[in-house]
């Protein structure tokens, strides 16, 4: 039995709370925002509280929280209050220090592109400008700005609706964002980032179009013997799947199939969990299955 470390949000200070905030919620996508003030001033910042949150109307939707140490409203949102417009530029790996700069906590007044050397170039709908060197920039109106607290820590909740998208074509394919290509990093606790490279993404179907048998449906001689993405694989097949392998079961016995497979590996009939396992680990969901229910009576 796992042991777990219970805390009150109110028996620990602010700053050990966004500890906690920003090291259990993690990875961040992060919003790279551009405002401007009345007097035409830009001003640039990252901020990790971001996500989308719809797409009709598309919505995006980041906080500017108040300072720890002081209380005192950032930059952005102070322009955002004036100028209620903004760019949201998506970084990646290629401008992270770039982006780490744009943090510093520069004057009211002093440029970020400057002091970051990114490039500002002009949106098309909004006065903001963009910056150049991300791979996808947002230009948006804000509808709403909801304040959280007016303590140190609390946050500005900041709905802003997409207006245009410019997205560097070079990553675009058929109407859709190479995960790959884009290069994306994403924010985690203390000074940790994490770089989104293919040895460290993986993709699962999408359960959408067709409905998952279910863990439930599993056997349960198998349930402890699996790790919980195990049995998600094996839950998210169809049904119908299932049911076309099922009519098949008697004739794999006949043929010997599991004995062939398990002695291509030099493993014994009780290595079936074994056999399990491998496929799965290579997304051959449909040969696991075969195994479980191969052995469902005799238990391999």
């Amino acid at each position: 039995m796992s042991h777990y470390t219970s805390i009150s949000p109110k028996d620990i200070s602010t700053q050990e709370m966004q500890n906690y905030l920003l090291g259990g919620v993690a990875p961040r996508p992060i919003a790279l925002a551009s405002t401007i003030d009345l007097d035409g001033n830009y001003n640039l910042s990252p901020f990790s509280f971001f996500n989308a949150f719809g797409a009709n109307p598309p919505t995006l939707v980041f906080s500017p929280a108040r300072r720890l140490r002081d209380g005192t409203t950032k930059h952005t949102l102070e322009n955002i209050l004036a100028v209620p417009e903004v760019v949201i530029n998506i970084p990646n790996y290629s401008m992270v220090q770039q982006l780490s700069l744009s943090s510093v906590e520069y004057g009211k007044g002093v440029d970020e592109f400057t002091k970051s050397g990114f490039t500002p170039i002009a949106s098309t709908t909004i006065k903001p400008p963009r910056v150049a060197e991300a791979p996808v920039q947002y230009e948006c109106k804000v509808q709403q700005v909801i304040t959280l607290g007016n303590g140190a820590g609390a946050g500005h909740l900041v709905i802003c609706e997409v207006q245009q998208i410019h997205i560097l074509s070079s990553i675009v394919h058929n109407g859709i964002i190479s995960q790959l290509e884009l290069d994306a990093v994403a924010r985690m606790g203390e000074s940790w980032y994490v770089r989104c490279t293919a040895d460290n993404m993986f993709q699962i179907p999408k359960p959408v179009s067709s409905m998952g048998v279910g863990v439930d449906y599993i056997p349960s001689f198998w349930l402890d013997k699996l790790t919980g993405n195990e049995l998600g694989m094996l839950g998210n097949v169809e049904a119908t799947t299932i049911t076309t392998i099922e009519q098949n079961v008697e004739l794999l016995k006949t043929e010997g199939w599991l004995e062939t497979e398990l002695t291509k590996r030099n493993f014994t009939s009780k290595d079936s969990i074994l056999l399990i396992k491998e496929y799965l680990q290579n997304t051959q969901t449909i040969l696991a299955w075969q195994v479980v229910l191969v052995t469902k009576n005799n238990k391999g």
